[in-house]
């Protein structure tokens, strides 16, 4: 099943469209680069094993909290094109539900053209980091 715009949360359509308008790989770069500097500071207290996603060449740290039903994300990584996967994706997921961000699929990917600019290994990570965000908004809704 192909995702589109409409079916998209707005903050994650509003993303896709912003990619869209960089044509080139370099645009994109810088995009990513952008997202990566507006991640708030991650706490160093949350470095921890259990809050590691796996299957990432770089060090790549995801934790999530409920906050009025809706989930609120911290992320980083050591790699700046990788902590701009994870800006893009904290920006993209936060404020929704768990049950919004469980039904999400990761095809959007395909529409901002990142796919076709990353590494396969970048890409398979963009995709890692999704599924441990998926697994952190249902965990947050089960215990903390």
């Amino acid at each position: 099943m192909s995702s589109t715009l409409d079916s998209l949360p707005p903050a994650l359509a509003k993303i896709v469209q912003r990619f869209q308008r960089a044509s080139e790989p370099k645009r994109r770069y810088e995009q990513l680069i952008w997202y990566a500097q507006k991640l708030n500071e991650f706490p160093e207290a949350e470095k921890l094993p259990e809050n590691k996603v796996p299957g990432c060449v770089s060090q790549v740290y995801i934790i999530a909290a409920l906050n009025d039903g809706k989930v609120v994300f911290q992320g980083d990584s050591d790699s700046q094109l990788t902590k701009g996967l994870v800006g893009l994706l904290v920006e993209g997921l936060d404020g929704l539900t768990p049950s919004e961000i469980v039904q999400l699929t990761p095809d959007f990917i395909q529409e901002t053209g990142l796919n076709v600019s990353l590494t396969p290994s970048r890409a398979n990570g963009f995709y890692n980091i999704f599924k441990t965000m998926q697994k952190k908004a249902l965990e947050s809704k089960i215990g903390h």
